[in-house]
């Protein structure tokens, strides 16, 4: 049986590195800023507003979605797409926690 190099680290590093991972691209993190400046629902297609093809978006906005940054909800033909505030307040709270459990020297000095 194969075991994956990830199940041999804790599960919450586990989590933490997957929902870190839907933030290491730059279309997604394009992607998020304009569903949150646009401060609604987004319908249409956001592939407008970005330098990548229809088909490159909708495998980033399925990323953000599994990670659950965003929502989509189908009306007719049409999706709309919007930030899931509570799990994007809930990231924000896992990453200081993260960074917080980082000490940095009192003297550290980068040369």
């Amino acid at each position: 049986m194969v075991v994956s190099k990830t199940e041999l680290f804790d599960k919450v590093l586990q989590e933490r590195a997957n929902l870190f991972k839907a933030l290491s691209h730059p279309a997604r993190l394009q992607i998020l800023q304009f569903v949150a400046e646009t401060k609604t629902c987004i319908s249409g297609d956001i592939s407008e507003e970005l330098p990548l093809s229809r088909t490159t978006v909708n495998q980033h906005l399925k990323e953000l979605k599994d990670a659950g940054l965003i929502q989509g909800h189908v009306e007719g033909v049409k999706t709309n797409f919007c930030l899931d505030y509570g799990k994007i307040t809930e990231m924000k709270s896992i990453l200081m926690e993260f960074l917080n459990e980082i000490e940095i020297p009192k003297n550290f000095c980068c040369k």
